[in-house]
């Protein structure tokens, strides 16, 4: 797979543990049938000039805690929050078909290509600011986002395939939150990025490792399990700290 982050077969595990019960009706906002080019969750009103994309994990953009937290987001800041269908309808379902088999099929390298598409069309309609996150797989998308300055801010929970390559060639402000039991992205690649970025004088950035948790968290928590939930609401407000600092 791409890059050291996605080294062996227990990580790429890791990726899928705890799946979410999917729900096309949950959360509080619209699905949007084509923006562009995609279907997309999307909460706050399209009117604001700020906007954020949050892009998935393997689960997909019906995954209830993720449109959870994009009503959320919407509703804290004023934001236009954008979950597109990346997946295009067929996320990961561990009963279907082997993970490796799944992840050929959908490569993060496309989720970029269909992202670009997603920001301009953001921008066509007077979108001023664009801030991203991206959770496991998605993490992958924003870091090819982040590349370029179409974007203002970027945010990586627990990311997947993510490689020290990809941090030295960020050119926006870039949160990366991670966990500290994570095999997929553990803590000691996580410091490399945050050794590569202190270098990047003309790049802000933050590295942030939780304790006690496992990848996938901020997502896929249990909602029974205080300490867990407790944590990703900690990592949610992280990530809203960081918007509101870069998107203006």
């Amino acid at each position: 797979m791409e890059g050291r982050a996605m080294a062996n077969p227990q990580s790429q595990s890791q990726c899928c543990e705890n799946p979410p019960t999917l729900n096309p009706s949950s959360g509080h906002g619209s699905v949007v049938e084509n923006l562009g080019g995609l279907k997309a969750y999307t909460a706050g009103s399209p009117e604001s000039k700020l906007a954020v994309l949050l892009v998935s994990d393997v689960y997909g953009f019906e995954a209830p805690n993720l449109r959870k937290l994009a009503d959320k987001v919407a509703a804290a800041a004023g934001y236009f929050v954008v979950v597109p269908d990346f997946l295009h309808g067929d996320p990961y379902v561990p009963e279907k078909v082997p993970f490796p088999t799944w992840l050929q099929a959908h490569g993060a390298a496309k989720g970029f290509e269909e992202a670009k598409h997603i920001v301009e069309a953001l921008k066509s309609t007077g979108t001023s600011a664009i801030g991203a996150a991206g959770f496991c797989w998605g993490a992958k998308v924003v870091a090819e986002l982040a590349k370029s300055e179409d974007i203002k801010a970027a945010v990586m929970l627990h990311p997947s395939f993510v490689t020290v390559e990809d941090i030295k060639e960020i050119k926006v402000s870039l949160a990366v939150l991670g966990a500290e039991i994570d095999r997929t992205s553990p803590p000691s690649l996580l410091k490399e990025f945050e050794k590569i970025l202190s270098t990047k004088s003309e790049v802000d950035s933050f590295v942030k490792i939780f304790p006690g948790v496992a990848h996938g968290w901020t997502v896929r928590y249990d909602v029974h399990d205080e300490a867990v939930v407790k944590s990703a609401e900690e990592a949610h407000q992280n990530m809203l700290e960081w918007f509101s600092k870069y998107l203006k």
